[in-house]
């Protein structure tokens, strides 16, 4: 024994900071000598910069037959260009440290880039040539045609999809592209060869119609060097940007039932369409749908999750379809989920009364209460990332919003009341203008959901 007693030091309890208010952020804007239209944003700290490519390319432009060229042609783009092989493509991307990918849409083709900071002009480079110039190898489109088709199959196979192609498909006017899978059916993709990427490429992707989103920590970076030497260097023909039609949909109350036989659940997918995010209502609108069906302590779980045990799980959402500013754009309204094959009458029933029982009673306070503080609240989280920056950025542009949208939608959101979360979610989803699909067994669901007298009742094979 020493004698020696331990002693133990405390130090002071850390205190919190002072808050600090939170806003989305406001990015910058410019245009290219080339009719690029930028967005850019600093976020000190973000090392990893996320750069967003919109291409005037939609859906909708895709020649009759042909649904699904836009999806081959976006996948196409990391196949390497006029220098670079499909291999030595992906190779320089690892060699900087950048991830690339791409998908098409209804309003358009979107690019996406992620890259360190400190090789962001090696990464815009790639991005650049393969825009500017992407071979399109005829043997890689056949590749991307093969794993489509085989995509297809597993899609078919999916219950939550098959609703949806089914939900779509009798929604819209068999003319309207809504009405059709976005990637395209095996009929359509097994006509896209080389040739048919390449004209739909020569028609679509310009830069003068064409915007880029950079977010990221850009301190000490010549931004505008770079993106002279880079994007600024893609040269394209002058155009006009492209037009949509106004989005109708026949949302007469009806039940479609697509047979599986032996099916253990039916999925369900319910939905109509409504006003989208330049509606004065929007606000209330989302508030609304998040109380009935955003989380798992929203009204549909609760009664048809907590109380009865029909289901893992129901949401509401609003889905953006074709936006634009002069208010002719709409979103999907519509409530998701899957229950066991025997509760599916029970399951809709109980359902249904939830909504007739929101139309009369209106959404309590504590409701809008929650859901405000997990909407807004978590804001600064979910903008943790660059890369959710410059989506957020990219949707707006693609939506035609100003570039200070989100930051006062959440302003909005904060001040929406109890009364007009309740008027806008009874407006979205009135029981007796919805559009039900059920994946499940027909031999089963069938009678006891034409009992419940929602809608006519129709049977389709999958």
């Amino acid at each position: 024994m020493t004698g020696i007693e331990p002693t133990m030091t405390f130090h002071p309890r850390p205190e919190a900071g002072t808050a600090t208010p939170w806003a989305f952020p406001a990015p910058e804007r410019g245009t290219l000598a080339n009719g690029l239209t930028l967005l850019h944003c600093h976020r000190p700290g973000q090392q990893l910069v996320a750069v967003e490519v919109l291409l005037d390319a939609p859906l909708a432009a895709e020649p009759a037959e042909l649904d699904g060229v836009a999806t081959i042609l976006a996948r196409a783009f990391s196949e390497g260009t006029d220098t670079l092989t499909a291999e030595e493509f992906a190779a320089e991307l690892e060699r900087a440290g950048a991830t690339m990918g791409a998908h098409a849409d209804h309003s358009c083709v979107r690019v996406s880039l992620e890259v360190p900071a400190s090789r962001l002009e090696r990464g815009l480079t790639l991005l650049a040539d393969a825009l500017r110039a992407p071979a399109l190898p005829g043997d890689e489109i056949e590749r991307l045609v093969a794993n489509r088709l085989d995509e297809i199959v597993h899609e078919l196979a999916n219950p939550a999809r098959r609703a949806a192609f089914a939900l779509y498909g009798d929604l819209f006017d068999s003319a309207d592209r809504l009405s059709r899978p976005r990637a395209g059916s095996a009929e359509t993709v097994r006509r896209i060869d080389r040739a048919a990427v390449q004209a739909f490429y020569d028609a679509h992707v310009r830069p003068a119609t064409a915007t880029a989103v950079v977010v990221g920590d850009l301190e000490g970076v010549d931004l505008p060097g770079i993106l002279d030497r880079t994007l600024g260097a893609w040269t394209g023909d002058k155009a006009e940007p492209s037009s949509s039609e106004p989005i109708a949909a026949d949302d007469t109350a009806r039940v479609i039932i697509v047979d599986r036989p032996s099916s253990v659940q039916t999925q369900l997918l319910i939905g109509r369409i409504g006003p989208d995010r330049h509606d004065e209502h929007w606000a209330a609108q989302v508030l609304g749908t998040y109380c009935l069906g955003g989380t798992l302590t929203s009204r549909l779980d609760r009664v048809l999750r907590e109380e009865k045990g029909y289901t893992y799980g129901v949401r509401a959402l609003n889905q953006p379809l074709r936006s634009a500013s002069d208010g002719t754009g709409r979103v999907l309204l519509a409530i998701t989920g899957s229950v066991d094959t025997a509760s599916t009458g029970p399951a809709l029933a109980d359902l249904w009364t939830v909504l007739r029982t929101l139309a009369a009673e209106g959404l309590t306070d504590d409701e809008r209460d929650v859901a405000v503080q997990n909407l807004v609240g978590v804001a600064p989280l979910k903008y943790e990332t660059s890369a959710a920056v410059a989506d957020t950025l990219a949707d707006q542009v693609e939506q035609g919003l100003p570039d200070d949208y989100q930051a006062q939608m959440y302003r909005r959101l904060a001040e929406v009341s109890t009364a007009e979360a309740t008027a806008a979610v009874v407006a979205a989803f009135p029981p007796d203008r919805l559009v039900t699909v059920l994946v499940g067994d027909a031999s089963v669901i069938a009678g006891p959901v034409r009992e419940l007298g929602i809608g006519d009742v129709t049977v389709v094979q999958s």
